[in-house]
């Protein structure tokens, strides 16, 4: 395997940025030491109203991650500003990570119109008409005073025209630049809240390998903080995605964080960390609850299935997860059958556990020089269907 760098660790992602009330999770893998990550994160389209920061803490999550079109467009990152900051405003003392918008931007605003300034784009709320480019998307994330903020990039569809891709990624470029100065404008503000906060940048270029390399050979002589792998995961296969991976990650700087952004099964993740990357982040853990789905170490559980009516054991026996800790399979099945929310609450709460204990497991095999052993055991058991 690619020598891990960092720590290996797990990232809890709160979409809308604050605890008991609508949120959205999003696991983030993270091996970044000075991300101090160990928090899965799963981001999801639907709102979820019922993990807090405190259920956060119990699952042993590291880092918390929060959405920065949302907490924009509602409560408004002035409001999250004058309560102290995302850390004060959702009662979280740990790292925390915004992403740019860029993505929401891209995919959830109507009739954008993207120019070297930055995008004009349609408020999927109200229907208002925003602009956010560079130095807009800073000066959100500095409201929210996150630990670490991403920099605005542009998200294309995969697969898209060779010379689109080429223009846009050089584009991406560019607004890098511009979040790097803004943000140093910035931090050295009086009225800002956190006057170190980190900023990654992204690598983009969709499933071209030279467009990919040249991207990441440009914005690695930036000397960023940590550098993320955007733009996969969104129609490609797995070997391509992991073709890309290999390409593209000698490139990055040795000595900082990599981040594989929304990404993935726990057999992607284990083939990334294989390949060198260190953080992760998707919506896989959340989506697959809402539906009783659920991630165990000795494969996957369907637990809407008739086998389960009467089952008096926990989802997993050797979970340490609130759920298993105290329900039966029977119970949870009745609570996602009747269409409780509690159901998806102990399920959700079961995967993040999961996923934040497999990352233990990664690290602890990568430190034991295990790894490779333990890569070829979990793929086998984990995409077992029980």
């Amino acid at each position: 395997m690619k020598k891990s760098r960092f720590e290996m660790a797990f990232l809890a992602v709160i979409k809308y940025g604050f605890c008991g009330g609508t949120i959205c999770l999003k696991y983030l893998t993270v091996t970044a030491k000075h991300a101090a990550a160990s928090l899965k994160l799963s981001t999801e389209k639907y709102r979820h109203r019922f993990i807090s920061s405190l259920d956060l803490e119990e699952i042993k999550c590291q880092v918390e991650l929060s959405n920065t079109y949302h907490l924009h467009i509602r409560p408004g990152d002035e409001v999250v500003y004058e309560m102290g900051g995302l850390h004060k405003f959702m009662n979280w003392n740990k790292p925390i990570l915004t992403d740019s918008g860029g993505f929401q931007v891209f995919s959830l605003a109507k009739m954008r119109k993207i120019k070297e300034e930055g995008v004009t784009f349609q408020s999927h709320i109200d229907g208002a008409r925003i602009f956010m480019g560079p130095e807009e998307s800073m000066r959100i994330q500095s409201n929210l005073a996150s630990t670490i903020a991403m920099a605005f990039d542009e998200c294309v569809e995969n697969p898209s025209p060779k010379d689109y891709v080429s223009m846009s990624a050089d584009r991406t470029a560019r607004w890098l630049v511009r979040c790097r100065d803004e943000m140093k404008k910035l931090n050295a503000l009086d009225r800002t809240i956190n006057k170190n906060q980190l900023l990654f940048g992204i690598n983009q270029g969709g499933c071209y390998e030279d467009i990919r390399i040249r991207h990441m050979k440009e914005i690695a002589k930036l000397d960023l903080d940590g550098y993320a792998i955007g733009g996969l995961a969104v129609g490609e296969s797995h070997e391509e995605m992991y073709r890309i991976i290999e390409a593209v990650e000698p490139y990055a700087p040795d000595n900082k964080p990599r981040y594989l952004m929304g990404v993935g099964t726990p057999e992607n993740i284990i083939e990334a960390v294989y390949r060198g990357v260190d953080f992760f982040d998707c919506v896989i853990t959340s989506r697959n609850a809402r539906h009783g789905y659920l991630f165990t170490a000795k494969g996957r559980v369907h637990i809407m299935n008739e086998k389960y009516k009467t089952d008096p054991l926990p989802i997993d026996p050797d979970c340490g997860c609130p759920a298993c800790r105290n329900y039966s399979r029977s119970y949870i099945r009745h609570l996602m059958k009747a269409g409780e929310m509690l159901g998806m609450r102990l399920c959700v709460l079961h995967n993040l556990y999961f996923y934040n204990d497999m990352m233990e497991k990664i690290r602890g095999a990568i430190e034991e020089n295990r790894f490779d052993k333990f890569r070829e055991e979990a793929l086998e058991t984990y995409s077992r269907r029980l």
